[in-house]
């Protein structure tokens, strides 16, 4: 195991749970963060901890898979460590299907689920069986997914946060230069990567979300009309999000969000009259590769990169810690191919 400090810069949910992950281990840690905890995509309001469907199976998948089984220990020992909720569940998924030809993808998808989830979680076609939490579907059935999960972004960070400080680990602004370190600085680091590059290697996409004042924190988590439809465990429900190339203030919410809202309202009638709370808007990091990038960072001995969470950082982050670990603590590359750094470079 390394005896040196190890800095991490970035005090979102990736830099968070790798420097919670590596102070687990044994390892002395410093978290560097000029704007605070959570301050980028990691502070918003959805999340939503939701699987890629269950066909064209692939690593990526693969990794996500057991990150979201992960989630429920990790999450457990971070809120008894540190004394803060992040507001995790794996609370399900409902979506509605439409007519005969969604019925017949939802159905195949039914059947290699039991093949590459095995017992884990199933994805089942089933009547409606919540007439109040729903969006209304001509076939009567929905699709019901046990292996989704919701947390709260800001309040997960400032759990991961808490749990670290318990461990004498504080969200400083800046420290000294450590010989090993990783950079889990979302869209700042990637643009930083593309001023020094050739071809682009990532990009800041704009979300815009929206919490509303509506309890259900039992519910299962909703897809309908293509939006996140997310019950908190505080009583809330966030709905989200768009996903913007082209913007002006990545930080103002516009008219966008508002056709979010009435589309959600219009979705689930029991939304009809929930008052809005507050309205998120921010941008979240995306590899060229739309996979994380994870690992050594080239021709940067004792450089390690942890970024390009975009909309699956919060589902991926228990699974990204160990292995950047692993990488960092003991030399085993445990890294899917497709998400090595160098693949994005």
């Amino acid at each position: 195991m390394a005896t040196d400090k190890i800095t991490v810069h970035g005090a979102g949910v990736f830099g968070l749970s790798i420097a919670w992950v590596l102070t687990q281990r044994g390892a002395k840690v410093q978290v560097i963060d000029p704007y605070g905890i959570g301050a980028g995509a990691s502070g918003g309001i959805v999340g939503a901890l939701a699987p890629h469907v269950p066909e064209n199976w692939n690593p990526k998948k693969q990794f996500q898979l057991e990150s979201l089984l992960m989630a429920a220990a990790f999450w457990q020992q971070v809120e008894e460590a540190g004394g803060l909720s992040a507001g995790y569940a794996r609370s399900g998924r409902v979506q509605p299907i439409a007519d005969v030809a969604a019925l017949a993808l939802a159905s195949a998808r039914e059947d290699t689920a039991k093949t590459l989830w095995g017992e884990v979680a199933h994805w089942k076609v089933r009547p409606i069986e919540d007439q109040e939490w729903c969006a209304p579907s001509a076939t009567g059935l929905e699709i019901h997914d046990t292996l989704s999960g919701r947390i709260h972004p800001k309040q997960a960070c400032a759990a991961l946060a808490a749990a670290l400080l318990e461990r004498g680990v504080e969200v400083v602004e800046d420290g000294p230069e450590t010989p090993l370190t990783v950079h889990a600085t979302g869209v700042a680091g990637l643009e930083a990567l593309n001023a020094n590059h050739s071809r682009l290697v990532g990009a800041g996409i704009k979300g815009q979300a929206a919490l509303l004042g509506f309890a259900r924190p039992d519910a299962p988590q909703l897809f309908a009309d293509t939006l996140h439809i997310i019950p908190h465990a505080d009583g809330t429900t966030a709905i989200g999000s768009t996903t913007e190339r082209d913007y002006g203030d990545p930080a103002r919410t516009d008219a966008q969000l508002d056709d979010i809202i009435a589309r959600a309202r219009a979705a689930v009638p029991a939304l009809a009259d929930a008052p809005v709370l507050a309205r998120w808007a921010g941008l979240r990091p995306r590899s060229r590769s739309r996979a994380p990038m994870l690992g050594a960072w080239p021709d940067r001995p004792g450089h390690f990169i942890a970024n390009g969470g975009f909309k699956i950082g919060f589902g991926m982050a228990p699974k990204v810690a160990h292995v950047m670990a692993d990488l960092i603590l003991e030399g085993r590359n445990m890294i899917p191919q497709g998400f090595e750094v160098a693949a994005s470079l």
